[in-house]
């Protein structure tokens, strides 16, 4: 088993791909465990020794910040704060964002700056590796204070209260701890407090989405040449020179890819009966490099914030200085992920205008692509189906960083709504992985009427694994198992 050492190191996107991936286990470097334990005796020594108010740590918590709180309830006052903050509602959190959560809250305590104490962190290490995973649910967090409330139901666990997911079957916390022999943290001053501020439940949505839709990227250039070559496309459109004089990153990457991906295409270099392209084929370097641009911007935002410290108040032992301030406010990624959310829509957008392509009778292809139309539908409804994804996927891209409400008795006025972002994010990149698999599907069935002319080697290896799974089709049949499997491919093989 592969370990990943928790440090003060960068976290890249990509190394937290790979931690999936390989599914590897946690644990906390000798200096990280050394920075945990400094600042929270650094937290002790300091209450003993401060009489005025520490917010969080001896008062109460957003606009009861100034009622002040005995010493021997400090322990009860985390407590209650990460009880009465478990107020999520809505669908469950997905397991795989759950384990992002957790990587990301251990990531951000582990800088030594939030006074929680080692072996809080060592429980969430514990529950990490074990795939003993927290029930929380999407709906509750404002994106400002924090998400406090999913983040409390990630803290309930640690108490003993709250449900965890373990080995496929959903129990109350307690039974886990007893079965594991663990007995349940009770938190000291300021941890409840660190454990709910933070922006993991944000982060973690968006580091999610940031990995698909870097597949889903690849996947648009990959699935787009094969609907180019289906379709009888031009290659010129792909030149170096007309992108250079522009200067796009994005843009230039996805033409030499294009070029890349159909070197080699008898299809491509048979001789056209058409001076242009539609839109949709001919400016796939201009569309999709756009989407490759903004997933970069959003990748730079993201790999700062999973490396900061997002809770409140924080802690700086060596400079002797507690700060009340406002990094737990998820403005900085709510703005980038209701781009990237934009990004990803429009490569489904611009998908689903070349399925629309392909299916209609243009260019010596059959209507909705099957030898007998009339008799047979074919790939009329697929199309449908691919047009209300993306018109639902138009209404999930309204920002949701623009709003804001209130709370916490005006205290808390003005919050990023950065979860909604979040959540929707994830949302339209599910849609746009279903309108690529249902472009695949049209492209391949297109690509068996060129016959026998051939495309790329490259189109040609994926249109042959791609029928290892979907077949031809002949004469109408049930197309929603097919579509299914579609997006499974794409799945297994990014």
């Amino acid at each position: 088993m592969e370990i990943h050492h928790i440090s003060a190191e960068h976290l890249s996107i990509d190394r937290v791909r790979e931690i999936i991936d390989k599914k590897m286990h946690l644990d906390l470097s000798e200096d990280a465990k050394v920075r945990i334990v400094r600042c929270r005796e650094y937290l002790d020594r300091k209450m003993e020794n401060q009489k005025e108010p520490i917010y969080g740590v001896t008062t109460g918590f957003g606009s009861l910040c100034n009622i002040s709180i005995d010493r021997a309830q400090l322990a009860q006052l985390q407590k209650n704060l990460v009880m009465s903050h478990a107020c999520g509602t809505g669908e469950r959190v997905d397991n795989e964002i759950v384990r992002l959560m957790l990587l990301l809250k251990i990531q951000s305590l582990s800088y030594g700056h939030s006074g929680v104490q080692l072996k809080t962190i060592e429980r969430l290490i514990d529950f990490y590796n074990h795939n003993i995973l927290p029930v929380v649910y999407q709906q509750g967090s404002l994106g400002a204070s924090g998400d406090l409330a999913p983040l409390a139901h990630l803290s309930l666990p640690l108490l003993g209260l709250g449900e965890v997911e373990f080995e496929g079957k959903i129990y109350p916390t307690s039974e886990i701890l007893a079965k594991f022999g663990w007995e349940p943290i009770e938190l000291q001053s300021k941890a409840g407090l660190a454990l709910l501020n933070g922006t993991q439940f944000m982060s973690a949505y968006g580091v999610w989405s940031l990995l698909k839709a870097q597949d889903l990227s690849a996947w648009a250039d990959r699935i787009a040449a094969l609907s180019l070559d289906a379709f009888d496309g031009r290659i010129e459109p792909f030149g170096d020179e007309v992108h250079l004089v522009r200067g796009h990153k994005g843009q230039l990457t996805t033409a030499r890819t294009m070029r890349r991906l159909l070197e080699g295409s008898e299809l491509i270099a048979h001789p056209k009966q058409h001076v242009q392209d539609p839109y949709s084929f001919r400016c796939i370097p201009q569309v999709h490099g756009a989407s490759k641009d903004t997933i970069d911007y959003v990748t730079s935002v993201l790999e700062t914030e999973i490396n900061a410290v997002t809770d409140n108040p924080t802690v700086f032992p060596e400079e002797d200085i507690i700060v009340s301030a406002g990094n737990f406010h998820g403005q900085p990624i709510a703005l980038a992920m209701d781009f990237l959310a934009i990004a990803v829509a429009e490569l489904g957008n611009i998908s689903e205008r070349r399925t629309y392509k392909l299916i209609s009778g243009s260019r010596s292809l059959p209507s909705f692509l099957v030898a007998k139309p009339g008799l047979n539908s074919g790939f009329m409804i697929p199309q449908y189906t691919a047009a209300s994804i993306v018109s639902q996927t138009k209404g999930l891209c309204m920002p949701a960083s623009v709003d804001s409400i209130p709370s916490s008795q005006g205290q808390e006025d003005h919050v990023s709504m950065g979860s909604n972002a979040a959540t929707k994010l994830a949302r339209v990149v599910l849609n746009t992985e279903r309108v690529l698999a249902i472009e695949l599907m049209n492209a391949s069935q297109a690509l068996e009427f060129r016959r026998p002319l051939h495309s790329s080697p490259i189109n040609e290896e994926l249109h042959a694994a791609y029928r290892r799974v979907v077949p031809f089709i002949e004469n109408d049949e049930m197309m929603y198992p097919h579509i299914a499997r579609s997006i499974q491919f794409l799945r297994e093989n990014r």
